[in-house]
């Protein structure tokens, strides 16, 4: 039984709440689950105490026993001192027109030159054969 520690939504329309739970990972996002852990609450100021409230004990048991944390609760977790901050992913850039995104990626190759790789020419092809 893989375990994970996630986020569970228990708000009301236009009101977040989450509870971070310790859950199976087959089971619903809103469903069964094992136990809870902490809670998140994405309504109040950033610096409130009770924005995200973490039971450190038992998350450190359950990280010990194998639950593997998602990408948002990891980021807690670190904020926290629980573990190492996940990097944030690099953001696509399809919203950007063409000429943009390729100005972008000349940067981008100008900042990072590829390594220089002999170029190996292919063997021309064999003309088929007539047939008789």
């Amino acid at each position: 039984m893989s375990l994970k520690i996630r986020l569970a939504l228990a708000g009301a329309k236009k009101r977040p709440f989450y509870r971070i739970v310790i859950a199976d990972a087959r089971s619903p996002r809103d469903g069964r689950f094992i136990e809870r852990v902490g809670s998140y609450n994405p309504m109040v100021a950033k610096d409130h105490p009770q924005r995200i409230v973490l039971d450190v004990e038992r998350i450190k048991h359950w990280l010990g026993v194998g639950a593997q944390p998602t990408e948002r609760v990891a980021r807690f977790f670190g904020k926290a001192g629980l573990g190492p901050v996940p990097a944030i992913p690099k953001q696509t850039q399809q919203h950007l027109p063409k000429a943009e995104r390729r100005a972008a990626a000349e940067a981008a190759g100008a900042a990072a030159p590829a390594p220089a790789a002999p170029a190996q020419a292919k063997p021309a092809a064999k003309p088929a054969a007539a047939a008789s």
